[in-house]
Protein backbone atom coordinates (compact mmCIF):
# COMPACT_ATOMS: atom_id res chain seq x y z
CA UNK A 1 0.00 0.00 0.00
CA UNK A 2 1.37 3.51 -0.88
CA UNK A 3 2.76 5.71 2.00
CA UNK A 4 2.57 9.28 1.55
CA UNK A 5 5.91 11.43 1.35
CA UNK A 6 4.84 13.40 4.53
CA UNK A 7 4.82 9.61 6.72
CA UNK A 8 7.13 7.84 4.63
CA UNK A 9 10.13 10.70 5.66
CA UNK A 10 8.73 11.72 8.93
CA UNK A 11 11.79 12.12 10.88
CA UNK A 12 12.73 9.31 13.62
CA UNK A 13 14.76 11.24 15.61
CA UNK A 14 16.28 14.38 16.67
CA UNK A 15 19.17 14.47 14.19
CA UNK A 16 16.42 14.22 11.37
CA UNK A 17 14.42 16.84 12.96
CA UNK A 18 14.57 20.21 11.18
CA UNK A 19 13.75 24.26 12.08
CA UNK A 20 13.18 23.41 15.62
CA UNK A 21 16.89 23.23 17.20
CA UNK A 22 15.82 25.12 20.43
CA UNK A 23 13.61 22.20 21.01
CA UNK A 24 15.57 19.21 20.03
CA UNK A 25 18.87 20.57 22.80
CA UNK A 26 16.70 21.00 25.47
CA UNK A 27 15.09 17.84 25.18
CA UNK A 28 18.32 15.69 24.32
CA UNK A 29 20.27 17.07 27.18
CA UNK A 30 17.23 16.64 29.83
CA UNK A 31 17.59 13.09 28.78
CA UNK A 32 20.88 12.76 28.94
CA UNK A 33 20.92 14.29 32.56
CA UNK A 34 18.04 12.22 33.65
CA UNK A 35 15.68 15.30 34.45
CA UNK A 36 12.63 14.67 32.43
CA UNK A 37 9.76 16.17 33.20
CA UNK A 38 6.03 14.68 33.61
CA UNK A 39 4.45 16.67 31.73
CA UNK A 40 4.82 19.02 28.24
CA UNK A 41 3.42 21.39 25.85
CA UNK A 42 3.96 21.37 22.91
CA UNK A 43 2.50 24.60 20.46
CA UNK A 44 2.88 26.01 17.32
CA UNK A 45 1.37 26.18 13.80
CA UNK A 46 0.29 22.89 11.59
CA UNK A 47 3.18 21.14 10.15
CA UNK A 48 5.93 21.59 11.98
CA UNK A 49 6.71 18.41 13.91
CA UNK A 50 4.88 18.49 17.46
CA UNK A 51 3.42 15.21 17.19
CA UNK A 52 6.55 13.98 15.70
CA UNK A 53 9.00 15.22 18.84
CA UNK A 54 6.62 13.40 21.45
CA UNK A 55 6.66 10.18 19.45
CA UNK A 56 10.65 10.53 19.54
CA UNK A 57 10.78 11.69 22.75
CA UNK A 58 8.74 8.59 23.69
CA UNK A 59 11.27 6.50 21.66
CA UNK A 60 13.99 8.13 23.50
CA UNK A 61 12.23 7.07 27.12
CA UNK A 62 11.33 3.95 26.21
CA UNK A 63 14.04 2.45 23.93
CA UNK A 64 15.60 -0.69 25.38
CA UNK A 65 18.87 1.20 25.55
CA UNK A 66 17.58 4.53 27.27
CA UNK A 67 16.65 6.83 28.46
CA UNK A 68 19.22 7.86 25.20
CA UNK A 69 18.51 10.91 22.89
CA UNK A 70 19.59 8.42 20.36
CA UNK A 71 16.92 5.60 20.38
CA UNK A 72 18.24 2.46 18.08
CA UNK A 73 14.98 2.22 16.21
CA UNK A 74 15.48 -1.68 15.90
CA UNK A 75 13.98 -2.56 19.37
CA UNK A 76 10.43 -3.89 19.94
CA UNK A 77 9.63 -0.90 22.07
CA UNK A 78 11.29 1.85 18.86
CA UNK A 79 9.83 -0.36 16.06
CA UNK A 80 5.96 -0.37 17.90
CA UNK A 81 6.23 3.27 18.75
CA UNK A 82 6.67 3.87 15.35
CA UNK A 83 4.19 1.93 13.80
CA UNK A 84 1.30 3.27 16.44
CA UNK A 85 1.07 0.46 18.36
CA UNK A 86 2.50 0.54 21.70
CA UNK A 87 0.62 -0.73 24.58
CA UNK A 88 2.59 1.88 26.68
CA UNK A 89 2.80 4.99 24.30
CA UNK A 90 -1.44 6.14 24.53
CA UNK A 91 -2.18 8.65 21.52
CA UNK A 92 -5.61 10.41 22.06
CA UNK A 93 -7.00 12.73 19.91
CA UNK A 94 -9.05 15.57 21.85
CA UNK A 95 -10.94 16.71 19.40
CA UNK A 96 -13.18 13.75 19.67
CA UNK A 97 -12.70 12.42 23.44
CA UNK A 98 -12.58 15.75 24.81
CA UNK A 99 -15.42 15.58 27.93
CA UNK A 100 -14.72 14.57 31.29
CA UNK A 101 -15.65 11.25 31.01
CA UNK A 102 -12.74 10.71 28.91
CA UNK A 103 -10.20 12.07 31.33
CA UNK A 104 -11.61 10.15 33.77
CA UNK A 105 -11.03 6.88 32.00
CA UNK A 106 -7.54 8.39 31.33
CA UNK A 107 -7.23 9.34 35.38
CA UNK A 108 -7.64 5.50 36.19
CA UNK A 109 -5.37 4.40 33.77
CA UNK A 110 -2.51 6.58 35.18
CA UNK A 111 -3.03 4.60 38.02
CA UNK A 112 -1.58 1.00 36.33
CA UNK A 113 2.12 0.67 35.43
CA UNK A 114 3.26 0.26 31.80
CA UNK A 115 3.21 -3.28 30.57
CA UNK A 116 6.17 -3.62 29.25
CA UNK A 117 8.22 -0.66 29.07
CA UNK A 118 9.82 2.13 31.40
CA UNK A 119 7.29 4.71 30.78
CA UNK A 120 3.62 5.29 30.17
CA UNK A 121 3.44 7.97 27.74
CA UNK A 122 0.21 10.02 26.84
CA UNK A 123 0.20 12.25 23.75
CA UNK A 124 -3.11 13.92 23.52
CA UNK A 125 -3.20 16.02 20.22
CA UNK A 126 -5.29 18.98 19.75
CA UNK A 127 -5.37 19.68 23.42
CA UNK A 128 -6.77 22.92 23.25
CA UNK A 129 -10.25 21.04 22.56
CA UNK A 130 -10.83 19.86 26.25
CA UNK A 131 -13.26 21.11 27.90
CA UNK A 132 -12.74 23.09 31.00
CA UNK A 133 -14.54 20.45 33.20
CA UNK A 134 -12.03 17.69 31.68
CA UNK A 135 -9.04 19.88 32.20
CA UNK A 136 -10.00 20.40 36.10
CA UNK A 137 -10.55 16.62 36.39
CA UNK A 138 -7.39 16.02 35.16
CA UNK A 139 -5.99 18.50 37.05
CA UNK A 140 -4.49 16.73 40.50
CA UNK A 141 -3.14 13.95 38.41
CA UNK A 142 -1.57 16.10 35.76
CA UNK A 143 -0.15 18.26 38.68
CA UNK A 144 1.52 14.94 41.00
CA UNK A 145 1.49 11.83 38.57
CA UNK A 146 3.16 8.22 38.92
CA UNK A 147 6.37 8.52 38.29
CA UNK A 148 6.07 6.22 35.46
CA UNK A 149 3.89 8.86 34.03
CA UNK A 150 4.89 11.49 30.84
CA UNK A 151 2.18 13.74 29.69
CA UNK A 152 3.10 15.20 26.48
CA UNK A 153 0.07 18.09 25.05
CA UNK A 154 0.29 19.05 21.52
CA UNK A 155 -1.65 21.92 20.05
CA UNK A 156 -1.80 25.07 17.71
CA UNK A 157 -3.65 27.28 20.14
CA UNK A 158 -1.44 27.33 23.33
CA UNK A 159 -3.41 30.15 24.80
CA UNK A 160 -6.75 27.97 25.35
CA UNK A 161 -4.80 25.87 27.53
CA UNK A 162 -6.11 27.02 31.15
CA UNK A 163 -3.18 28.50 33.19
CA UNK A 164 -3.42 26.09 35.64
CA UNK A 165 -2.49 23.46 33.45
CA UNK A 166 0.24 25.39 31.66
CA UNK A 167 2.10 26.38 35.15
CA UNK A 168 2.41 22.02 35.60
CA UNK A 169 4.20 21.32 32.56
CA UNK A 170 6.97 22.78 30.33
CA UNK A 171 5.94 24.64 27.36
CA UNK A 172 7.96 24.24 23.71
CA UNK A 173 7.50 26.69 21.23
CA UNK A 174 8.06 25.47 17.93
CA UNK A 175 8.16 27.76 15.16
CA UNK A 176 7.83 28.13 11.45
CA UNK A 177 10.33 26.36 9.33
CA UNK A 178 12.65 28.75 7.36
CA UNK A 179 12.16 28.26 3.62
CA UNK A 180 15.79 27.38 2.78
CA UNK A 181 15.61 24.53 5.73
CA UNK A 182 12.25 23.02 3.55
CA UNK A 183 14.03 23.60 0.34
CA UNK A 184 16.62 21.36 1.32
CA UNK A 185 14.52 18.92 3.04
CA UNK A 186 12.42 18.65 -0.73
CA UNK A 187 15.19 18.69 -2.77
CA UNK A 188 17.09 15.19 -0.48
CA UNK A 189 13.22 13.80 -0.69
CA UNK A 190 13.35 14.22 -4.77
CA UNK A 191 16.50 13.11 -5.03
CA UNK A 192 15.59 9.74 -3.15
CA UNK A 193 11.94 9.48 -5.42
CA UNK A 194 13.53 9.75 -8.11
CA UNK A 195 12.16 12.85 -9.26
CA UNK A 196 13.22 15.95 -11.71
CA UNK A 197 12.43 18.75 -10.20
CA UNK A 198 14.19 22.57 -10.73
CA UNK A 199 14.63 24.81 -7.54
CA UNK A 200 12.00 26.99 -9.03
CA UNK A 201 9.47 24.08 -8.88
CA UNK A 202 10.41 23.27 -5.31
CA UNK A 203 10.29 27.03 -4.51
CA UNK A 204 6.79 26.88 -5.55
CA UNK A 205 6.25 24.16 -3.25
CA UNK A 206 7.74 25.12 -0.51
CA UNK A 207 5.77 28.64 -0.83
CA UNK A 208 2.62 26.74 -0.77
CA UNK A 209 3.17 25.23 2.58
CA UNK A 210 3.81 28.51 4.02
CA UNK A 211 6.58 27.41 6.19
CA UNK A 212 4.83 23.80 7.44
CA UNK A 213 6.59 21.31 6.43
CA UNK A 214 4.00 18.50 6.23
CA UNK A 215 1.66 21.08 4.00
CA UNK A 216 4.55 21.70 2.02
CA UNK A 217 5.29 17.24 1.60
CA UNK A 218 1.79 17.14 0.69
CA UNK A 219 2.09 19.62 -1.90
CA UNK A 220 4.89 17.86 -3.35
CA UNK A 221 2.84 14.14 -3.31
CA UNK A 222 -0.12 16.05 -5.23
CA UNK A 223 2.66 17.63 -7.96
CA UNK A 224 4.06 14.45 -8.22
CA UNK A 225 0.88 12.73 -8.61
CA UNK A 226 -0.30 14.80 -11.36
CA UNK A 227 2.61 15.54 -13.33
CA UNK A 228 4.86 12.08 -12.55
CA UNK A 229 8.42 11.54 -12.44
CA UNK A 230 9.28 15.52 -14.30
CA UNK A 231 7.71 18.53 -12.31
CA UNK A 232 7.27 21.93 -14.62
CA UNK A 233 6.66 25.08 -13.19
CA UNK A 234 3.64 25.83 -15.00
CA UNK A 235 1.99 22.67 -14.01
CA UNK A 236 2.61 23.02 -10.39
CA UNK A 237 1.36 26.38 -10.62
CA UNK A 238 -1.60 26.10 -11.80
CA UNK A 239 -2.07 22.94 -9.82
CA UNK A 240 -1.57 24.63 -6.72
CA UNK A 241 -3.08 27.90 -8.08
CA UNK A 242 -0.01 30.00 -7.38
CA UNK A 243 0.26 33.50 -9.11
CA UNK A 244 3.22 33.61 -11.06
CA UNK A 245 5.54 36.24 -10.22
CA UNK A 246 5.33 37.89 -13.98
CA UNK A 247 1.66 38.00 -13.21
CA UNK A 248 2.22 40.20 -9.66
CA UNK A 249 4.82 42.16 -10.98
CA UNK A 250 2.70 43.60 -13.97
CA UNK A 251 0.64 45.31 -11.19
CA UNK A 252 3.76 46.92 -9.83
CA UNK A 253 4.96 48.01 -13.58
CA UNK A 254 1.79 49.64 -13.99
CA UNK A 255 1.72 51.17 -11.10
CA UNK A 256 5.24 52.92 -12.44
CA UNK A 257 3.48 53.61 -15.51
CA UNK A 258 0.52 55.26 -14.27
CA UNK A 259 -1.37 53.20 -15.84
CA UNK A 260 -5.05 52.52 -14.79
CA UNK A 261 -6.16 50.82 -18.49
CA UNK A 262 -3.76 47.79 -17.20
CA UNK A 263 -5.04 47.13 -14.09
CA UNK A 264 -8.58 46.35 -15.55
CA UNK A 265 -6.61 43.75 -18.24
CA UNK A 266 -5.13 42.31 -15.42
CA UNK A 267 -8.68 41.67 -13.29
CA UNK A 268 -10.34 40.72 -16.72
CA UNK A 269 -7.73 38.09 -17.38
CA UNK A 270 -7.79 36.87 -13.72
CA UNK A 271 -11.72 36.26 -14.36
CA UNK A 272 -10.93 34.73 -17.50
CA UNK A 273 -8.26 31.70 -16.23
CA UNK A 274 -11.49 31.59 -13.43
CA UNK A 275 -8.66 32.79 -10.87
CA UNK A 276 -9.64 33.30 -7.39
CA UNK A 277 -9.68 37.31 -7.23
CA UNK A 278 -9.31 37.13 -3.38
CA UNK A 279 -6.32 35.01 -3.19
CA UNK A 280 -4.60 36.96 -5.92
CA UNK A 281 -5.50 40.11 -3.69
CA UNK A 282 -3.40 37.93 -0.39
CA UNK A 283 -0.34 36.83 -3.25
CA UNK A 284 -0.42 40.77 -4.20
CA UNK A 285 0.04 41.96 -0.29
CA UNK A 286 2.69 39.59 0.03
CA UNK A 287 4.29 40.28 -2.93
CA UNK A 288 4.27 44.00 -2.10
CA UNK A 289 5.89 43.07 1.43
CA UNK A 290 8.56 40.94 0.09
CA UNK A 291 9.51 43.82 -2.34
CA UNK A 292 9.61 46.67 1.04
CA UNK A 293 11.81 43.56 2.63
CA UNK A 294 14.00 44.25 -0.32
CA UNK A 295 13.85 47.76 -0.71
CA UNK A 296 14.87 48.23 3.07
CA UNK A 297 17.71 45.15 2.95
CA UNK A 298 18.79 46.10 -0.91
CA UNK A 299 20.17 42.43 -1.03
CA UNK A 300 19.39 38.76 -0.86
CA UNK A 301 18.11 38.15 2.25
CA UNK A 302 16.57 34.63 4.10
CA UNK A 303 13.15 37.11 5.16
CA UNK A 304 11.97 36.63 2.21
CA UNK A 305 10.40 33.18 1.01
CA UNK A 306 11.81 32.79 -2.28
CA UNK A 307 14.99 31.57 -4.62
CA UNK A 308 18.09 33.56 -5.31
CA UNK A 309 17.26 34.44 -8.98
CA UNK A 310 13.78 35.52 -7.37
CA UNK A 311 15.21 37.52 -4.94
CA UNK A 312 17.11 39.37 -7.62
CA UNK A 313 14.17 40.28 -9.47
CA UNK A 314 12.30 41.54 -6.07
CA UNK A 315 15.61 43.96 -5.87
CA UNK A 316 15.25 45.33 -9.63
CA UNK A 317 11.56 45.81 -8.94
CA UNK A 318 11.99 47.36 -5.41
CA UNK A 319 14.63 49.80 -7.04
CA UNK A 320 11.81 51.60 -8.62
CA UNK A 321 9.87 52.75 -5.62
CA UNK A 322 10.83 54.13 -2.29
CA UNK A 323 9.61 52.88 1.17
CA UNK A 324 7.09 55.21 1.57
CA UNK A 325 5.47 53.96 -1.66
CA UNK A 326 5.67 50.45 -1.14
CA UNK A 327 4.71 50.68 2.75
CA UNK A 328 1.36 52.70 1.17
CA UNK A 329 1.04 50.12 -1.51
CA UNK A 330 1.32 47.52 0.86
CA UNK A 331 -1.46 49.05 3.45
CA UNK A 332 -3.71 49.55 0.76
CA UNK A 333 -3.42 46.04 -0.75
CA UNK A 334 -4.22 44.46 2.87
CA UNK A 335 -7.53 46.50 3.20
CA UNK A 336 -7.97 45.59 0.26
CA UNK A 337 -7.88 41.68 1.12
CA UNK A 338 -10.12 42.02 3.83
CA UNK A 339 -12.74 43.98 2.14
CA UNK A 340 -12.70 40.67 -1.02
CA UNK A 341 -13.28 38.38 2.18
CA UNK A 342 -16.77 39.78 2.83
CA UNK A 343 -17.78 41.78 -1.03
CA UNK A 344 -20.70 40.19 -2.81
CA UNK A 345 -18.73 41.71 -5.78
CA UNK A 346 -15.12 40.79 -5.79
CA UNK A 347 -13.93 41.72 -9.17
CA UNK A 348 -15.58 45.34 -8.51
CA UNK A 349 -13.27 45.67 -4.99
CA UNK A 350 -10.37 44.82 -7.02
CA UNK A 351 -10.75 46.78 -10.36
CA UNK A 352 -11.33 49.71 -7.62
CA UNK A 353 -8.13 48.41 -5.06
CA UNK A 354 -5.81 48.51 -8.41
CA UNK A 355 -7.65 51.89 -9.62
CA UNK A 356 -6.37 53.25 -5.81
CA UNK A 357 -2.85 52.11 -6.57
CA UNK A 358 -2.41 53.67 -9.60
CA UNK A 359 -3.51 57.09 -8.10
CA UNK A 360 -1.72 57.16 -5.20
CA UNK A 361 1.29 56.52 -7.22
CA UNK A 362 0.70 60.31 -8.69
CA UNK A 363 0.74 61.68 -5.34
CA UNK A 364 3.61 63.91 -4.26
CA UNK A 365 4.89 64.66 -0.93
CA UNK A 366 5.33 68.15 0.67
CA UNK A 367 9.15 67.70 0.58
CA UNK A 368 9.33 67.09 -3.15
CA UNK A 369 6.46 70.22 -3.83
CA UNK A 370 8.50 72.50 -1.59
CA UNK A 371 11.75 71.20 -3.76
CA UNK A 372 9.99 72.15 -6.69
CA UNK A 373 9.16 75.12 -5.29
CA UNK A 374 12.98 76.20 -4.56
CA UNK A 375 14.08 75.12 -7.83
CA UNK A 376 11.40 76.82 -10.22
CA UNK A 377 13.05 80.29 -11.65
CA UNK A 378 12.54 82.81 -8.78
CA UNK A 379 10.81 86.37 -9.80
CA UNK A 380 12.57 89.25 -8.89
CA UNK A 381 11.42 91.43 -6.60
CA UNK A 382 11.91 94.49 -9.42
CA UNK A 383 10.09 92.77 -12.13
CA UNK A 384 7.21 92.14 -9.45
CA UNK A 385 6.38 95.66 -9.18
CA UNK A 386 7.04 96.54 -13.01
CA UNK A 387 4.00 93.52 -13.56
CA UNK A 388 0.66 95.51 -13.77
CA UNK A 389 -1.56 94.54 -10.39
CA UNK A 390 -5.18 94.11 -10.86
CA UNK A 391 -7.73 96.16 -8.89
CA UNK A 392 -8.89 95.11 -5.83
CA UNK A 393 -12.12 95.41 -7.06
CA UNK A 394 -13.63 95.12 -10.83
CA UNK A 395 -16.84 95.08 -12.33
CA UNK A 396 -17.58 93.76 -15.49
CA UNK A 397 -18.50 96.18 -18.27
CA UNK A 398 -22.16 96.19 -19.27
CA UNK A 399 -22.61 95.75 -22.98
CA UNK A 400 -22.88 99.08 -24.98
CA UNK A 401 -26.52 99.80 -25.65
CA UNK A 402 -25.19 102.94 -28.15
CA UNK A 403 -22.69 103.87 -30.07
CA UNK A 404 -22.07 107.28 -28.27
CA UNK A 405 -19.05 107.45 -26.50
CA UNK A 406 -19.15 107.53 -22.58
CA UNK A 407 -17.87 110.46 -20.84
CA UNK A 408 -14.84 110.65 -19.09
CA UNK A 409 -15.60 109.23 -15.31
CA UNK A 410 -14.77 111.82 -12.28
CA UNK A 411 -11.49 111.72 -11.00
CA UNK A 412 -11.90 109.33 -8.15
CA UNK A 413 -12.23 111.36 -4.59
CA UNK A 414 -9.25 111.37 -2.30
CA UNK A 415 -9.94 109.12 1.19
CA UNK A 416 -11.67 110.62 3.61
CA UNK A 417 -11.21 110.36 7.17
CA UNK A 418 -14.31 109.51 8.80
CA UNK A 419 -15.03 110.78 12.71
CA UNK A 420 -14.66 108.78 15.72
CA UNK A 421 -18.42 109.32 15.97
CA UNK A 422 -19.46 107.13 12.62
CA UNK A 423 -17.09 104.61 14.12
CA UNK A 424 -19.00 104.58 17.39
CA UNK A 425 -22.14 104.74 15.31
CA UNK A 426 -21.08 101.72 13.05
CA UNK A 427 -20.06 99.86 16.16
CA UNK A 428 -23.33 100.16 17.98
CA UNK A 429 -25.20 99.30 15.12
CA UNK A 430 -23.41 96.07 14.61
CA UNK A 431 -24.14 95.48 18.04
CA UNK A 432 -27.37 95.95 17.80
CA UNK A 433 -27.83 93.59 15.09
CA UNK A 434 -25.41 91.32 17.20
CA UNK A 435 -22.21 91.11 15.38
CA UNK A 436 -20.25 91.61 18.00
CA UNK A 437 -17.04 90.11 16.78
CA UNK A 438 -17.47 91.93 13.69
CA UNK A 439 -17.95 95.46 15.98
CA UNK A 440 -14.86 94.95 17.89
CA UNK A 441 -13.40 94.52 14.57
CA UNK A 442 -13.86 97.63 13.43
CA UNK A 443 -13.04 99.54 16.51
CA UNK A 444 -9.43 98.18 16.09
CA UNK A 445 -9.19 99.04 12.68
CA UNK A 446 -8.60 102.29 10.75
CA UNK A 447 -12.04 103.38 8.79
CA UNK A 448 -11.50 105.80 5.56
CA UNK A 449 -14.19 106.54 2.81
CA UNK A 450 -13.36 106.45 -1.09
CA UNK A 451 -16.42 107.47 -3.10
CA UNK A 452 -18.53 104.37 -2.64
CA UNK A 453 -16.08 102.23 -0.86
CA UNK A 454 -15.14 102.48 2.77
CA UNK A 455 -11.78 100.56 3.36
CA UNK A 456 -10.98 99.42 6.66
CA UNK A 457 -7.69 99.03 7.16
CA UNK A 458 -5.76 96.69 10.00
CA UNK A 459 -4.09 93.91 10.57
CA UNK A 460 -4.89 90.54 8.53
CA UNK A 461 -6.63 88.87 11.65
CA UNK A 462 -9.19 90.93 11.07
CA UNK A 463 -10.01 89.98 7.93
CA UNK A 464 -12.48 87.69 8.38
CA UNK A 465 -14.49 89.80 10.91
CA UNK A 466 -14.61 93.15 8.49
CA UNK A 467 -15.55 90.44 5.30
CA UNK A 468 -18.89 89.73 6.82
CA UNK A 469 -21.39 90.68 4.02
CA UNK A 470 -23.56 91.94 7.00
CA UNK A 471 -21.03 94.66 7.91
CA UNK A 472 -21.68 95.89 4.45
CA UNK A 473 -25.59 96.26 4.70
CA UNK A 474 -25.14 98.16 8.18
CA UNK A 475 -22.37 100.57 7.39
CA UNK A 476 -24.51 101.57 4.42
CA UNK A 477 -27.46 101.97 6.42
CA UNK A 478 -25.28 103.90 9.12
CA UNK A 479 -24.14 106.38 5.81
CA UNK A 480 -27.21 106.69 3.97
CA UNK A 481 -25.95 104.93 0.70
CA UNK A 482 -25.08 102.21 -0.95
CA UNK A 483 -21.27 101.41 -0.33
CA UNK A 484 -18.94 98.69 -0.05
CA UNK A 485 -16.38 97.48 2.57
CA UNK A 486 -12.79 97.03 1.08
CA UNK A 487 -10.20 95.47 3.30
CA UNK A 488 -6.17 96.28 3.44
CA UNK A 489 -3.98 94.58 5.30
CA UNK A 490 -1.74 97.24 7.21
CA UNK A 491 -0.90 98.75 10.91
CA UNK A 492 -3.59 100.29 12.09
CA UNK A 493 -3.37 103.47 13.33
CA UNK A 494 -6.02 103.37 16.16
CA UNK A 495 -3.42 103.32 18.79
CA UNK A 496 -6.02 103.00 21.71
CA UNK A 497 -8.06 100.17 20.14
CA UNK A 498 -5.26 98.03 19.22
CA UNK A 499 -3.78 95.49 21.99
CA UNK A 500 -0.77 96.62 23.36
CA UNK A 501 2.46 95.16 21.46
CA UNK A 502 4.08 92.09 23.56
CA UNK A 503 7.63 93.60 24.56
CA UNK A 504 10.18 90.53 23.13
CA UNK A 505 13.10 89.34 24.94
CA UNK A 506 16.76 89.91 23.38
CA UNK A 507 16.68 86.24 22.90
CA UNK A 508 13.46 86.06 20.96
CA UNK A 509 14.42 89.12 18.74
CA UNK A 510 17.60 86.84 17.59
CA UNK A 511 15.57 83.98 17.00
CA UNK A 512 13.62 85.69 14.31
CA UNK A 513 16.34 87.20 12.87
CA UNK A 514 17.84 83.72 12.24
CA UNK A 515 14.57 82.97 10.91
CA UNK A 516 14.07 86.01 8.59
CA UNK A 517 17.62 84.89 7.07
CA UNK A 518 16.78 81.58 5.70
CA UNK A 519 17.14 81.01 2.20
CA UNK A 520 13.97 79.44 2.57
CA UNK A 521 11.96 81.86 4.50
CA UNK A 522 13.31 84.81 2.15
CA UNK A 523 12.02 82.13 -0.83
CA UNK A 524 8.28 82.22 0.41
CA UNK A 525 8.53 85.67 0.91
CA UNK A 526 9.11 86.31 -2.46
CA UNK A 527 6.32 83.60 -3.81
CA UNK A 528 4.16 84.61 -1.42
CA UNK A 529 3.85 88.82 -1.15
CA UNK A 530 0.96 88.82 1.28
CA UNK A 531 2.25 86.59 3.84
CA UNK A 532 3.32 87.96 7.20
CA UNK A 533 5.74 85.89 9.78
CA UNK A 534 3.53 86.34 13.16
CA UNK A 535 5.36 84.22 15.26
CA UNK A 536 8.76 82.61 15.03
CA UNK A 537 8.76 79.06 17.18
CA UNK A 538 12.09 76.86 18.01
CA UNK A 539 11.26 73.38 17.41
CA UNK A 540 14.00 72.24 19.25
CA UNK A 541 12.51 73.30 22.35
Amino acid sequence: MYQVIARKYRPQGFDELIGQEHVQKTLSNAISSNRIAHGYIFSGQRGTGKTTVARILARCLNCEKGPTPTPCGVCASCLEITAGNSPDVIEIDAASNRGINEMREIRENVRYRPARDRYKIFIVDEAHQITKEAFNALLKTLEEPPEWVVFILCTTEAYEIPNTIASRCQHFSFRSVDFAEVMNRMRFIVEEEGIEASDEVLSVVAHAGEGSVRDSLSALDQAIACCGKTLRVEDVRALLGVFAVACLRSVAEAVVEQNGARMLDIVQELEATGQSLQHFSRELSRYWRNLLVAKISAKPTRLIPASDQEQRALLETAALFSEEDLTRYLNLTLDLYKALQYSLQPRLHLELGLIKLVHVGRLQSIESALAGLERAPALTASARAAAPRPPAYQVPPAPPKAVVEPPEPPPAAAPVALTGDFRQDLHAALTREGLNFSADAILQADVALQGSEVIVRGAKTLSFAVKDPAIQRVASQVLGKPVRIKFEVGESLNKAAAPSPVRATGEDTDLRARALSHPGVKRFQELFTDAQIRTVRNLNE
